[in-house]
């Protein structure tokens, strides 16, 4: 999803400068669009026991109002960059920015958890459509010059939403209410959608052809709904027959997934891909580094109003010292990773992200926010800086700078995918009850049993980085692994942002997203791909 192609597949430059009038709309118009999605991924957690409180819904309810957006998100999001390549980058991000301010006008009126479940699954598509292609729309408006300033500041600006989404979504919680935690996104939805009619060039990729991988998206997301239901259903169901049926039907769907993918033309995840040792292996790191942050961020904010008895302004607030740190400090460490290599920060930053979830035990009732809550928060931030910016790094290093894109789109949907798990495995791992969050005895204890898992799956994703990541990854390139690549540009159109041209030979790619603040998934990131000159 790079610059705009000729008949013969090279970028066609693009011309808009940050500079101008005009670039400066296309910038705000893309952040303003990621940022709805951003932003909603933080502050409805905050919101969380005020739902279940409002809708009377079990903690099934709650763990559902967050799974069924990350289910659709995660199994149509790498979809949704290969059809706006095809139709229309700007026609399939304004579209998917009408279909999300719906959806969440759906979410802000529901009148029960069933109907809030439905809507939420509905905003996923739309945040599918809409997050790659505001990438898209960057890499393929500005002049290759202003490409790479383009892409820091949406990858900046969009730091700050994640940053301040749960200070706003406390304060509209305890203001107006849950519901406007939904509602919001209707107004910035209008603003987006005629800045994006009146300033944004239309632009899609005149060499994409071929069937849309459907089939393959569709297995991906009912594969990981079998398994989501069997364990959100387990705690209070046990082992029936619906429960078994449905954790084996999600194994069998995913292995059609896999066989269907190796079997296609142009599949959605090239099965080649993986041949890079390289990739694979910090895949799995971000599958269990990513599983831990959706576990802490679900249940924290539960534990900090249920337990220790914030209001819900109070939580987001006292959730900041993370995602500030991430803000300051990430492109610190992106140098720093640079430098001495991916595999000690790989190994460290999960470590130390371990340590703070286990001291962020002690907010327990009548905790001290300095001395009870901040410190497990500033070590667990101070983890995810160390981590966070290397890993992209290293996803993008891993393989050909013509599969950048497709790259960071496989690693952004791995991080989604599991945290969906996470959020539905560990109440059942830490013997949660279907009341659990109304009770704060209960639920500090198995808070802590809770944080135990996390840790433990942490220190997996360390072992897995010490022993399996290059400490000259960076500086070599995923090819080196004996990636089997695809020919050159063949991966870029189901990219979620990505490259132009194909490259003369296999080169390393580098990011160009300095700024990482969403704690739900790496920041998609198109590398070097569209502008090699940039270095």
């Amino acid at each position: 999803m790079g610059g705009e192609r000729t008949g013969g597949g090279q970028p066609r430059a693009a011309g808009l400068r940050l500079s101008e009038r005009r670039g400066k709309w296309v910038l705000f118009t893309t952040v303003l669009g990621s940022g709805m999605a951003l932003l909603d991924g933080t502050v409805v957690n905050v919101a969380l026991p005020h739902i279940g409180e409002d809708l009377g819904a079990g903690l099934a309810g709650l763990q559902w109002t967050v799974n069924a957006y990350l289910l659709t998100l995660a199994g149509l999001i790498l979809l949704g960059g290969a059809l706006g390549d095809r139709y229309g980058r700007r026609r399939v991000f304004t579209a998917g920015v009408v279909w999300f301010a719906l959806a969440s006008v759906l979410c802000g009126l529901a009148p029960d958890a069933g109907v809030l479940v439905a809507a939420r699954a509905l905003q996923g598509v739309g945040g599918a459509l809409l997050t790659p292609g505001s990438l898209a729309l960057l890499q393929s408006t500005f002049h290759p010059d202003d490409r790479a300033r383009a892409v820091g500041a949406w990858s900046g600006l969009g730091g700050v939403a994640a940053a301040v989404g749960p200070f706003v979504g406390g304060w509209l919680v305890d203001g107006p209410g849950w519901r406007w935690v939904f509602l919001i996104n209707a107004p910035l939805a209008l603003v987006c959608l005629v800045a994006a009619r009146r300033h944004v060039p239309e632009t899609r990729d005149t060499a994409a052809s071929g069937r849309f991988d459907v089939a393959g998206a569709a297995l991906a997301a009912f594969a990981l709904g079998g398994v989501t239901y069997a364990l959100i259903a387990a705690p209070e169901q046990g082992l029936s027959a619906v429960v078994a049926g449905s954790a084996a039907g999600g194994v069998v769907l995913g292995a059609a997934f896999v066989r269907l993918e190796r079997r296609l033309a142009a599949p959605m995840v090239p099965p080649a891909v993986f041949r890079s040792r390289q990739f694979t292996a910090v895949n799995a790191v971000t599958l269990c580094v990513y599983a831990a942050f959706g576990g802490f961020f679900f249940l924290s904010v539960v534990q900090l109003q249920v337990v220790v008895g914030y209001s819900a302004l109070q939580a987001g607030v006292a959730l900041l010292p993370t995602t500030l740190l991430m803000l300051l400090l990430s492109s610190r460490s992106g140098a720093l990773g640079q430098r001495i290599g991916p595999r000690l920060p790989l190994t460290a930053g999960p470590l130390l992200c371990a340590g703070g979830m286990l001291l962020f035990t002690r907010a327990g009732p009548g905790a001290s926010y300095p001395f009870d809550v901040l410190p497990g928060l500033a070590v667990l931030g101070t983890g995810m800086v160390l981590l966070v910016a290397p890993l992209t790094a290293t996803v993008l290093a891993s393989v050909d700078v013509s599969r950048a894109g497709l790259a960071s789109g496989v690693n952004n949907a791995v991080a989604r995918a599991a945290g969906l798990v996470a959020v539905a495995a560990l109440p059942l791992l830490a013997g949660m009850g279907p009341d659990a969050y109304r009770n704060p005895a209960a639920f500090d204890a198995s808070f802590g049993r809770a944080m135990t898992w996390c840790a433990a799956v942490l220190a997996v994703g360390a072992v897995v980085a010490w022993l399996s990541v290059r400490g000259d990854v960076l500086e070599s390139g995923g090819e080196a692994e004996g990636g089997g690549a695809e020919k050159p540009g063949e991966a870029d159109g189901a990219a979620a942002g990505g490259g132009g041209g194909a490259p003369e030979g296999p080169r390393p790619c580098g990011p160009r997203c300095r700024t990482h603040c969403a704690v739900s998934a790496p920041p998609l990131d198109p590398g070097d791909a569209a502008a090699p000159e940039q270095g």
